[in-house]
């Protein structure tokens, strides 16, 4: 599609000189108004190859008579892939596939890329910019960024909206009725989003798109999206866990249909764009709520309540009808590791000065999470025409009610315990700076005492009997007798085990002292000690 565009834009800029970029852009709203055209063209003729595929392979008058019915019906495709319901004799229906919202929102991006290129894009700063303040002049040039990547989102989403109301009313003949109103605002609010991102991208990396909005705004943003993609994850986990469980079933229900090759081909392709919605449902249970297929129906984890279920072989993953076992009960504990995760990822993106604010600002996370919830339940479910399946889905207000609570619980507390963990890290960080001198001057006057002797620098025990360390190294203990050992000389022994091996000083053996008098009188039980180094001390 951008090759399209490309070729498009060498068409119309006949006369571009070398140098005259700038010269040879064209206005915003132009850009938008040819990317918006190009995106509706090429979506269209996708989904019509698609559609006249499965009109060959169904049978007569399915999807209209003629091409032209094969045309309205893909019309009434894109229009469902933006997720824009329609009227029907009986009712309306609102249950339409997520996944099929990948092919606009692909081209959607891939056009903003190109508007993005096209266009002139160049910064409007304030003609007064503050003065002496880097913090303030980056201030101004970020909300100038935004103010860009707004009016280029909505140059890219307001004709593309125009042209999805055309659409909308071709796509309309007497059996479905397209909402006019949804399409409007369901094409304007996707091509706003893909537009803003796409031009957002081409400022920088993803990383610094996220710097474009305030901090505090970031890191609500960056928590509600981390909590809600761990939710979602529990909630593929958790299909994915049925569909093996009760794979026999599903395996039934898709013999009963026999679709042959290119209808299985087609419902295979049907399951895997109504796959997020099941996933939703399965984010839903594992909130507490549950959802219904049908009036009267409920799959939560306190119980389960079914009836007639449409034959969808992926259907046939769902629990049968009665109690639930206690240990499913702990799918209900995701919520809360969700927003414990939220909580720590707030609080060091933006830590709060306060105590009492941070467990505020994860609250604050579980609230905005519990609203992507429940936006993202009323997406999922819809009616199928009217009676029985007039409710098919989750509950909105319900999934955003419990998601909130609980994942703004958990960051809340999470939160707090984070700050205050980062509050006193900061807080001891200075102290840690300003003693850090005075431990190095205490090292290097230890260091110098034990050069010229004022300290002992050995770290080794010192011996435990009564002589010094000194003569202890240097002079043996006398013996009294060759097959008697004191008191003395067991703490020798001791205190050599304790003490580091010193190894043999080099030289010559001392010869024995001459001067040492060893006498012992065994009579009567007493021995003679002598003082062996009284020699010293005279």
């Amino acid at each position: 599609m951008t090759a399209i565009l490309d070729q498009l834009r060498t068409r119309l800029v006949l006369d571009k000189l070398p140098g005259a970029d700038d010269e040879a852009r064209r206005p915003l709203p132009v850009s938008g108004m040819l990317a918006a055209a190009c995106t509706l063209g090429v979506g269209l003729a996708a989904l019509t190859t698609l559609t006249l595929v499965g009109w060959i392979a169904a049978p007569s008058g399915t999807l209209g008579a003629g091409l032209p019915g094969v045309f309205r019906t893909a019309a009434q495709l894109w229009l469902a892939a933006h997720h824009a319901g329609f009227a029907i004799p009986d009712g309306r229906v609102g249950l339409l596939p997520i996944g099929l919202i990948i092919l606009p929102a692909v081209l959607l991006y891939r056009a903003g890329r190109w508007m993005a290129r096209d266009a002139d894009l160049r910064l409007r700063l304030p003609a007064r910019l503050p003065k002496n303040s880097p913090r303030e002049q980056a201030q101004a040039r970020r909300r100038a960024q935004l103010s860009l990547v707004v009016q280029a989102g909505v140059s890219l989403a307001a004709p593309y909206s125009l042209l999805a109301g055309l659409i909308a009313l071709v796509a309309s003949n007497e059996i479905t009725q397209p909402f006019i109103g949804e399409a409007l605002f369901s094409h304007f609010v996707l091509a706003f989003l893909a537009g803003a991102l796409a031009t957002a991208r081409m400022i920088g990396p993803w990383r610094v798109m996220l710097r474009l909005l305030p901090e505090r705004v970031r890191a609500l943003t960056v928590g509600t999206a981390v909590a809600t993609a761990v939710l979602l994850v529990a909630g593929l986990a958790l299909v994915l866990v049925a569909v093996v469980i009760n794979f026999d079933q599903v395996k039934e229900l898709s013999s009963v249909l026999s679709p042959g090759f290119v209808g299985g081909v087609l419902l295979a392709l049907l399951q895997l764009l109504y796959l997020l919605n099941v996933v939703i449902w399965a984010f839903s249970y594992i909130a507490g709520p549950g959802f219904a297929i049908g009036a009267d129906t409920l799959v939560a984890p306190t119980g389960v309540q079914l009836g007639t279920v449409p034959s969808l072989p992926l259907l046939g993953a769902l629990p049968e009808s009665g109690p639930v076992p206690a240990w499913m009960m702990a799918v209900i504990a995701l919520p809360f590791a969700a927003g414990a995760v939220a909580g720590v990822i707030v609080a060091r993106i933006s830590p709060s000065p306060s105590y009492e604010a941070a467990p505020l600002w994860g609250f604050l996370t579980g609230v905005a999470t519990g609203v992507v919830a429940g936006a993202l339940a009323a997406l999922s479910g819809g009616p199928i025409g009217g009676g029985r399946l007039a409710a098919v889905g989750p509950s909105p207000w319900e999934v955003a009610l419990s998601v909130a609570l609980e994942v703004g619980v958990a960051a809340g507390i999470s939160a707090g315990v984070a700050n205050l963990l980062l509050l006193n890290k900061r807080a001891r960080a200075p102290l840690d700076k300003a003693a850090a001198p005075v431990r190095k001057a205490g090292a290097a006057l230890a260091k110098a005492a034990s050069k010229v002797g004022l300290a002992e620098s050995d770290p080794r025990p010192l011996p435990g009997h009564w002589m010094d360390a000194t003569e202890a190294d240097t002079q043996e203990i006398p013996v009294i007798r060759d097959d008697w050992q004191d008191e003395h000389a067991s703490a020798e022994a001791e205190t050599l085990a304790q003490s580091r091996p010193r190894p043999p000083e080099p030289g010559p053996a001392r010869p024995p002292r001459k001067d040492i008098v060893d006498e012992s009188d065994d009579r009567g039980g007493h021995v003679i000690y002598v003082d062996p180094y009284a020699w010293d001390r005279d």
